[in-house]
């Protein structure tokens, strides 16, 4: 199969295999068909959740991609149609990495041509009037560049909440937010649920309430339909421990019990037989300035048993890297529980997590259930299979590598050596280490996502290249270690800026997180050109002179992040990412892009799913699922538009 689907603006669509999909026994196709459509059915929630007006324009572009009359050909409609592409890439109007808003890429006359040229019979509760009113403030939102700037803000100068707009609060500024949590988690005691994680916080009449997302509260409609499948996938679950975390889910998405929800967490933890799993809710929080409010996502899954093979390595050597940790004492688990890894195909994206996905997973986020029950980590081997192929022969390596060393170094060890980086940040990384008595991370605001994965790839980085991981057999060589960390401060230094736009600073956490690791570590060594930045015929490129200094580096900025988190220090988690993470090399930057340019690539990617199909027999009992990939992108998200649109246009 091609994983390259098709490719416009910065974006690229890249297929997935399923691997030996039709080779599971039939329980297990029917348990991941009926969990794939409790995935697709939280589609709209996401779309919410980014803006309130996400929605009410997605309705709007996809009435006039279907009814349009007009000239399809035109320059303009490309150009109209490339725009629709990609808001339903970023499940909103705002770039799903920058989070800006992004341009229409034609004129608003053009947009008053396109709706006359197109019918309006899923309007009809409007009047003429009301509806040309309703389309004048789409026209608006998609036009005026003063409004609904920018999604995620995490510009530290301004109210994080005035200069965000997602959906996440209303008429809320930073420090009333900030002020209403502080005081919800000092009641949690040392369990503590996760306050503000599944609700809008609004103020009506100078108060503040929180409006829940629950069955019969905020985004009902799809829960219903997330509560009737997954009753479904019940009756298929492959064992009690399955079947009874799926219940605690559905209790959750009725009654909007948090704590409902931990239990779901600590049951899933605990789930280890299985060959199939999914994530199903509101849970990573980037989406959110104040790292409070929890995105909608669902990723289904089933383990695959061969590279499967190292993770479980990793998980049973868990306490080795503890205690070997260059980290201070005081912020080492004495004791790891329940830490568990496995290598997965995915089976269905959905979410926060499509058509952009990770490529690794490590949960639950609630840290005492991570240190009293534990954590699972996937890898995700399809997804970084399909991204290896692709990468192959695109040019990039040999445009930014430093050397035909590196080249080699990259094209032998890159793809082993990524995945087990990989496993290491999921399954050891986010795992390791305790905070003290009483710190809440918290604390961190704003920064604690870029620091949690700062914690995690820096403890990666600094056993990619020990001794342990070839005595276990994690890797074959030493070089695959230098491959990787070739790779990453590649990454970090040069290739990641070409997602920037000209005279921007870099605001996305993982951006920052890789950044700062890659500067810090460049100034850190910069005495001894433990790294370089060498310029060859005009070109800059990055270069790697002590391996074992560059790790020694790696763990000094790795003792300081732990203790920056388990102490929760704002001032130096805040030091580190804008002094290290944030600022841009102007004249660099501007180098890279012209440099990208010339490669004709996207710098971004995501996936389509496959299309399942459930047969049955003449009784209506399942007797098969089968699996399609010939989908295209168009039809797909029309498709999920039209069977898993289930919210109104108007949410609030």
């Amino acid at each position: 199969m091609d994983v390259f689907a098709e490719k416009f603006a910065d974006l690229k669509i890249l297929r997935y295999s399923v691997p030996e999909f039709g080779k599971l026994d039939l329980q297990k196709k029917i348990y991941i068909y009926y969990l794939s459509q409790a995935a697709l059915c939280g589609r709209d929630i996401l779309w919410d959740q980014n803006n309130r007006y996400n929605l009410r324009v997605r309705y709007v572009l996809e009435t006039i991609w279907n009814t349009f009359k007009g000239n399809r050909e035109t320059p303009e409609f490309k150009q109209f149609e490339i725009y629709l592409k990609r808001v339903w890439f970023s499940n909103g109007i705002h770039h799903h990495y920058s989070t800006d808003k992004l341009p229409a890429g034609f004129a608003e006359s053009y947009f008053d041509e396109l709706v006359s040229g197109s019918k309006w019979p899923g309007f009809n509760f409007l009047s003429g009037k009301k509806l040309k009113i309703f389309i004048d403030e789409i026209k608006d939102v998609l036009f005026n560049p003063e409004k609904e700037i920018k999604r995620v803000s995490l510009d530290s100068e301004s109210d994080l909440l005035r200069s965000s707009y997602n959906n996440y609060y209303k008429d809320v500024e930073q420090a009333e937010a900030e002020k209403f949590y502080v005081e919800l988690k000092a009641t949690g005691g040392a369990e503590p649920i996760s306050f503000g994680l599944n609700s809008t916080l609004v103020k009506k009449e100078g108060q503040l309430t929180e409006i829940v997302w629950k069955l019969d509260g905020k985004y009902g409609l799809a829960i219903n339909q997330i509560v009737f499948w997954l009753n479904k996938a019940i009756e298929y679950a492959e064992n009690e421990l399955q079947k009874k975390y799926i219940g605690h889910l559905i209790q959750y998405y009725v009654t909007g019990d948090l704590s409902l929800f931990d239990q779901y967490s600590i049951e899933w933890v605990k789930e280890q037989e299985g060959d199939v799993d999914f994530v199903n809710g509101f849970i990573e929080v980037y989406g959110d300035p104040l790292g409070i409010k929890g995105s909608w996502e669902s990723i289904v899954n089933y383990k695959d048993p061969e590279a499967s093979k190292r993770a479980t390595i990793l998980s049973g050597n868990a306490q080795w890297f503890e205690d070997h940790s260059p980290v201070d004492a005081a912020y080492k688990k004495t004791k790891v529980k329940g830490v568990s890894a496995k290598v997965i195909n995915v089976a269905i994206l959905a979410g926060d997590c499509y058509p952009a996905t990770p490529i690794g997973i490590n949960l639950p986020n609630a840290e005492w259930i991570r240190e009293k029950h534990g954590s699972k980590s996937v890898t995700i081997e399809n997804i970084t299979q399909a991204y290896f192929l692709d990468s192959m022969n695109n040019g990039m390596l040999e445009e930014f590598a430093s050397s035909v060393e590196e080249i080699e170094r990259a094209r032998t060890y890159g793809y082993q050596a990524g995945n087990l980086h990989t496993d290491l940040h999921e399954c050891l990384g986010h795992g390791s280490g305790k905070v003290k008595e009483g710190v809440n991370t918290d604390n961190l605001a704003n920064y604690y996502s870029t620091i949690e994965e700062t914690r995690a790839d820096l403890f990666a980085l600094y056993y990619i290249m020990d001794e342990q991981v070839i005595k276990l057999g994690l890797l074959t060589s030493n070089d695959a270690a230098k491959a990787e960390f070739d790779a990453y401060l590649r990454n970090g230094l040069l290739t990641q800026l070409t997602r920037i736009k000209p005279g921007k600073d870099i605001e996305e956490s993982h951006m920052r997180n890789r950044q700062l690791i890659c500067r810090w570590v460049f100034e850190g060594g910069k005495e001894q050109k433990v790294v370089e930045f060498v310029c060859l015929n005009d070109k800059t490129y990055v270069k790697i002179n002590d391996y074992q200094a560059l790790r020694g580096l790696f763990g000094r900025l790795l003792k300081e992040i732990q203790r920056i988190k388990s102490e929760g220090d704002l001032e130096a988690a805040r030091d580190l990412v804008e002094n290290f993470g944030v600022k841009v090399d102007r004249i660099l930057h501007v180098e890279i892009l012209e440099r990208f340019k010339k490669l004709d690539l996207a710098p971004y990617s995501g996936f389509l799913n496959p299309v399942y199909e459930l047969k049955t027999w003449p009784c209506g009992k399942p007797s098969d699922v089968l699996i399609r990939y010939e989908e295209d992108y168009t039809a797909q998200m029309l498709r999920y538009s039209r069977d898993y649109g289930f919210l109104p246009m108007v949410n609030d």
